[in-house]
């Protein structure tokens, strides 16, 4: 049986035996059980994949059995091991997760994540977004279970070693997918030694030219330099045997894959390039670190700017050493790694050297999770900004890969917590990772002891203190200007739908009461009495309103309107207010009436263009009757002596009416026809649109006389206005 779906072997590469496998986890796993479970996965496996062959015409079983190796280097315990030799068990056989529980409920559920993964199936979506939906519930399924993780990792390694069966289309894909998605996973969690094979590999599939010219570059470079850096090395052995400080000393050559990127990403020369080479040495205190970088600071010229002190601020793999570049006299630069046992470990295998298998100790796989997220809170994230962000999979790979992968900004809080954020990242991206209450009252920062403001740049090494204030008013569009990470904007984005949800409830109330209070006072009843008479069971029942505020939030709505509960409470006009229809309404055309006017014009103002739901007075001027404004209309602010009562009518017939507004916006092309776009859509009659640009600040403003039926109708479009781009301030106009 071929599987097209998984990579071929490399005629060059090493197969390793399960006896060999034995022989690396025998020396760390001792209880006769625990190496009973692994050998009983693998005699499971040799059974149930007999007869499956890869592309190669290799068995199956090899690829399995190199999984494990992996595993084994790691020091991953028996649960993990039986988990990654059963990986693939339950998608490639006739065997189901029930048939697993012979090896225990922990394995079961690491096969049955695995198995999830390795079952995407979106046919439904194109090729672009397939593959960041799978991407997506890899990271979803992984960050889960840390042990899902390494196995999906050391599963990749040896399908990248083993690429060269397969078609070029699918080494290309397959090779893009391990250089976004696994790679990364591979350098967060520390694991170097897979991250760098990783990344070598992929380059070589994605960029062979360039792939080929970087190896033969190393090679030239290992060549005329590798009789130096012995001799170097050899020089710093004597002084440390001399200083009787304990060492072990190993050379490197820095990856392809960092080459590639020193010269093509980066834009360097092969000369500017010093880290070509590196001796690291290892020793057996923190202490002895630092007195080896003071000795060979003081026998060769380091670098300036080349020193970096990792030991004092760790990376957030938990990567430790002292790395620094020297010059050795014959015009050969050197990197120098110098770190202790645990930190190479660390450096080595990562989050994996913290949870080696130790026989004896009270696993807890739910504990032992929870403490590896306190450690890398990246892990969290991955699925925080899923939860978060309801986009799509390509935007949510798009704020992974910013916030998570590309996070390299180490900034500092007043007490020494190193919060990591990506390029660019500001005081307020701080604040949401510090935690979502203290974002949301911020109202400045303190960078290096300096008060900033919010929008502020933070650089590796920052020191930054939030300002916060019980007044602040939270946040605002503005907001999403100034944020970078998708975390704080998704917060951001949640806050203002709230509060714009409130505000609109807000405004519903008091348009609906204000209805009430109208409609309830043309028959002499007044406000108090009125809240009074419907704030009754009965009403609330009557209408299915479970509070008076939804009632309101109804009457705004038009359902019921206030003569429809006046109605229902049966309640007739008071003596004081009995006026014929003449007296009431005098002009027929107006939607406005006034108590007691008598063959007297009505008209709406047209300074303020009042819109049924407006707040109005009326003004009475000289020999024109009575013109209709809307109470904040400037016009009339200081006519108290000719104000009077008016009011809408009740149960007003529809209509249009004119209202002249301003909209600001930034600058872009299309942006009349967008906003224009708007009234078509709503059917929003417009006798009149034109816009004017302001060189000096780029702004342009767009005025508009438009037909709306109502205040509410108006709203409707302002809010609908304040999603077209670029508007960032709308008014009604006063004459």
């Amino acid at each position: 049986m071929v599987k097209e779906t998984f990579e071929g072997k490399s005629p060059a590469m090493k197969l390793h035996t399960f006896d060999e496998v034995k022989e690396r986890f025998y020396v760390y796993i001792t209880n006769p059980a625990s190496r009973k479970l692994v050998e009983d996965a693998y005699e499971f496996v040799k059974v149930k994949h007999e007869g499956q062959y890869r592309r190669s015409g290799e068995a199956y079983i090899h690829h399995l059995i190199e999984v494990c190796y992996i595993l084994a280097g790691l020091n991953c315990g028996p649960t993990t091991l039986a988990a990654g030799l059963l990986h693939d068990v339950v998608e490639d056989t006739d065997t189901s997760l029930d048939d697993l529980k012979i090896f225990g409920d922990d394995v079961c559920s690491i096969v049955d994540s695995l198995t999830k993964i390795q079952r995407l199936k979106l046919s439904h979506r194109s090729e672009e977004e397939f593959v960041a939906e799978d991407h997506r519930k890899i990271f979803l399924g992984m960050a889960k279970d840390v042990r899902v993780i390494v196995i999906k990792l050391a599963d990749r390694l040896h399908n990248m070693r083993t690429l060269d069966s397969l078609p070029p289309e699918r080494q290309y894909a397959l090779a893009k997918e391990t250089h976004e998605v696994f790679a990364p996973i591979a350098h967060r969690l520390g694991i170097d030694t897979i991250r760098s094979e990783l990344e070598d590999l992929s380059l070589k599939y994605l960029e062979p030219d360039k792939y080929k010219v970087v190896t033969d570059l190393v090679n030239k470079r290992l060549k005329y330099g590798q009789k130096s850096l012995d001799g170097f090395s050899k020089r710093v052995a004597d002084i440390l045997f001399e200083k009787k400080i304990p060492f072990v000393m190993e050379s490197r050559v820095k990856s392809i894959y960092s080459i590639y990127r020193k010269i093509y990403v980066k834009h360097h020369k092969p000369e500017e390039i010093y880290d070509w080479l590196a001796i690291r040495i290892i020793t057996d205190t923190e202490l002895q670190c630092y007195e080896i970088l003071g000795i060979i600071h003081a026998t060769y010229t380091p670098i300036p700017g080349r020193f970096k002190d990792y030991i004092a601020m760790p990376k957030t793999n938990m990567y430790q050493s002292l790395h620094t570049c020297i010059l050795s006299g014959d015009g050969n630069t050197f990197e120098v790694q110098i770190r202790t046992k645990e930190m190479d470990e660390v450096a080595e295998s990562g989050i994996a050297a913290h949870w080696r298998y130790k026989e004896g100790s009270n696993y807890n796989p739910k504990q032992e999770q929870k403490e590896i997220e306190e450690k890398l809170h990246w892990l969290r994230d991955l699925v925080n900004i899923s939860e978060e962000d309801s986009s799509d999979a390509k935007d949510y790979m798009q704020s992974l890969s910013h916030d998570i992968f590309e996070a390299n900004v180490y900034c500092f809080t007043p007490k020494g917590k190193v919060i990591e954020l990506p390029t660019g990242a500001t005081p307020l991206d701080f604040a949401y990772k510090i935690h979502t209450g203290v974002a949301e009252k911020a109202v400045g920062a303190i960078v290096n002891n300096s008060m900033v403001p919010l929008n502020t740049e933070l650089k590796t090494g920052d020191i930054v203190e939030i300002k916060t204030s019980k007044t602040s008013l939270g946040p605002n569009e503005d907001w999403l200007k100034i944020a970078t990470t998708s975390f704080a904007k998704s917060h951001i984005r949640k806050f203002l739908t709230k509060k714009n949800a409130n505000f609109v409830r807000d405004e519903r109330i008091a348009r609906g009461k204000q209805a009430c209070v109208e409609s309830f006072k043309t028959i002499g009843v007044g406000e108090g009495e009125m809240e009074s008479l419907i704030n009754d069971n009965k009403v609330l029942e009557n209408f299915n309103a479970p509070s008076l505020e939804e009632l309101y939030v109804m009457v705004s709505n038009k359902n019921p309107t206030p003569g429809a509960i006046i109605e229902f409470l049966n309640i007739r006009p008071k003596e004081t207010v009995k006026l014929n229809k003449a007296e009431n309404i005098v002009n027929d055309g107006c939607p406005v009436f006034v108590h007691g006017a008598s063959k007297i014009a009505v008209n709406l103002a047209p300074c303020c263009t009042p819109i049924p739901g407006d707040d109005i007075i009326g003004y009475i001027t000289r020999g024109k009757g009575i013109t209709v404004h809307r109470k904040e209309c400037p016009n009339v602010a200081n006519e108290a002596k000719r104000l009077i009562e008016v009011f809408w009518k009740p149960n007003l017939e529809k209509g249009n009416y004119p209202v002249d507004i301003k909209v600001t916006c930034h600058d872009r092309p299309n942006l009349l026809m967008d906003i224009a776009t708007v009234f078509s859509q709503r059917n929003i009659p417009i006798t009149s649109i034109n816009g004017h640009l302001h060189p000096s600040t780029m702004e342009t403003v767009i005025s508009a006389t438009i037909y709306v039926t109502s205040a509410q109708q108006l709203v409707d479009v302002f809010n609908a206005l304040k999603n077209v781009k670029g508007v960032f301030d709308i008014n009604r106009v006063i004459h």
